[in-house]
């Protein structure tokens, strides 16, 4: 079952802080100059990419699974996951001594499934979209006791992921703008509690592919809308349907949402690794997709800081896109 619709305090984004603070890396901001001049603004990177496990997801994973007894997961954690947050529960049942079982979908790159693998997870393959895979995680989780941890539904595992908010707010002064990368909703559901209950100013946007573009239509039409499931290089985005906890959150915090075509994805990925010598993932690179298309307004003076969720994905089609 999905929680029951909870939304995230500032305070419980703080207590995740202090109970992640010991396991995660704090990542640093960047500033990405060389870029700044093809996007019209201060430029700064959020770097998940340096995460231990490459992605954001260890964050809110962690925080879930560390919030549990532990006889609630004494069988073990299961979930569902393109990839990250399949890395974040196994990291996370790895450490507390746990079974860990992950449904990904049959089109995740296989860096992903290896590295979950490597971290001691079970993964079973799955033709379905993220409502089938969540139907057959529940379905394993009662007939084996084990607790599942959804992806971006779970409010605890939101928390998480915002601590990463606070951290910007932190550590640059006078951020105008922070562009999120919007698949779920769990990243961003965090990221703008945690700003937008801090400092009201700072403007959140999510950028989402213009192939699955399932917030962006869900404001135009006041309501949660579902989309045909179409191919997008940003697979870390991929989602049919906004999450139900996530979408008032969005509704409530988030500034504006922007569709990014696949060819200005790719245009975001070479630039990082050219000119900020990072490697990030086409979801990760997302945000700075919008800002090289033109789909965000900014100025020369204004602060603006990208969200890189993640830097899992396969060597081979990076040398591809890089070539």
């Amino acid at each position: 079952m999905i929680p029951l619709l909870e939304h995230p305090t500032l305070a419980d984004i703080h207590q995740a802080r202090e109970r992640l603070k010991p396991h995660i890396k704090r990542t640093p901001i960047l500033r990405a100059e060389k870029i700044e001049k093809a996007v019209g603004c201060q430029l700064y990177l959020k770097p998940e990419t340096l995460q231990i496990t490459g992605a954001f997801k260890i964050r809110g994973a962690l925080n879930k699974a560390l919030s549990l007894p532990q006889e609630a997961i004494a069988n073990g954690l299961i979930a569902t996951s393109s990839g990250n947050h399949a890395q974040g529960i196994a990291y996370a049942a790895r450490m507390l001594g746990v079974k860990a079982t992950i449904v990904v979908p049959v089109t995740t790159p296989r860096i992903k499934i290896e590295n979950t693998q490597t971290l001691g997870a079970e993964v079973i393959l799955f033709d379905g979209d993220t409502a089938a895979r969540w139907k057959r995680v529940c379905e394993i989780a009662e007939e084996n006791h084990y607790t599942a941890v959804h992806g971006f539904e779970d409010p605890l595992v939101m928390a998480g992921q915002g601590t990463l908010g606070c951290e910007i707010l932190e550590d640059l002064e006078g951020v105008d703008t922070v562009i999120v990368p919007l698949g779920g909703g769990g990243l961003i559901s965090g990221v703008a509690t945690a700003i937008k209950e801090t400092n009201p100013s700072v403007r959140v946007i999510g950028a989402e592919p213009a192939l699955t573009p399932k917030y962006y239509q869900s404001r135009i039409h006041g309501e949660r809308t579902s989309l045909p499931l179409k191919d997008t290089i940003a697979d870390g985005v991929r989602i049919s349907v906004p999450g139900q906890n996530p979408f008032p959150i969005i509704e409530k915090y988030v500034d504006e949402i922007v569709l990014v075509e696949d060819e200005h994805i790719v245009a975001g990925m070479r630039a990082l690794a050219k000119d900020a010598k990072l490697i990030a993932e086409p979801a990760a690179s997302i945000g700075l997709g919008a800002l090289l298309a033109g789909s965000v307004k900014v100025s020369p003076s204004e602060k603006v800081c990208l969200v890189l969720s993640g830097g899992n994905w396969d060597l081979c089609d990076l040398a591809e896109i890089y070539r």
